[in-house]
């Protein structure tokens, strides 16, 4: 599986092909999809751009995306929406339209609560475990570690050249993680490297603007499509020069 993470935290200051509005989304979504994306992650946005949990905010964005495409969409809960536990939880309670899946990042305060409200509601939990912190640690422990739709191993580490090492190192962490598919994930300079280690081990992966901004050469992507397309084909995804 290859899910497009279409816009992230990256604002317009990121340029231009950073999608924001429900409707930019939905046409940066049916894009992806048609170059080969079978999963969707999104960051839905308030009209200044803020990231939001709110019902209305999510609707929007989650309507204007099934009105393109019929493939599984997610958001993010990531307390960066929302720091405070409490308020989270009850604005994902009071989500009037429900994605497919929901990213909860399990080293933030409340995510169990959060993971166990979303599994109430019916939504699926992917399970973010950052390198880096005790996500996987507190995963372990967690009674909702068999319940999770799957694990969304991040590597935090953006050095092209640590980032794999890195990624090897939270796998290990996260051993058997309940038997849970697992996807994995770079950032920036460590996307592309990641992306490639996924597939060699034939984990599910994602690639898009929110985890990176630039093409396996280093150029700079015209589109979440062309990063999707360029994660999807055989060609060498290596830069010159690189192992």
């Amino acid at each position: 599986m290859v899910q497009v993470c279409l816009n992230g935290t990256r604002g317009a200051a990121d340029g231009a092909v950073v999608p924001l509005t429900p409707e930019t989304l939905a046409e940066s979504a049916a894009e992806a999809v048609a170059a080969g994306a079978t999963d969707i992650h999104v960051h839905p946005r308030t009209p200044c751009g803020r990231d939001s949990l709110s019902p209305r905010v999510v609707a929007a964005v989650l309507d204007a995306i099934r009105a393109r495409v019929a493939v599984p969409v997610g958001v993010t809960t990531g307390a960066w929406a929302e720091p405070d536990p409490a308020r989270r939880l009850a604005l994902i309670r009071g989500w009037t339209a429900l994605p497919d899946h929901a990213s909860v990042n399990w080293h933030e305060p409340g995510a169990e609560e959060l993971a166990a409200a979303l599994v109430e509601r019916g939504v699926g939990v992917e399970a973010g475990i950052w390198s880096g912190t005790d996500g996987a640690a507190r995963f372990a422990a967690s009674p909702l570690g068999p319940r999770v739709l799957r694990v969304l191993a991040e590597v935090t580490d953006t050095a092209e050249d640590t980032a794999v090492p890195a990624a090897r190192a939270l796998l290990a962490e996260l051993g058997p993680a309940f038997g849970r598919p697992v996807l994995l994930h770079g950032e920036d300079g460590g996307a592309w490297p990641v992306l490639r280690l996924a597939q060699r081990l034939g984990l599910s992966t994602r690639i898009g603007l929110e985890d990176t901004l630039h093409l396996p050469d280093g150029q700079r992507a015209s589109s979440n499509a062309e990063l999707v397309a360029r994660a999807t084909t055989r060609h060498d995804l290596r830069r010159p020069g690189v192992g």
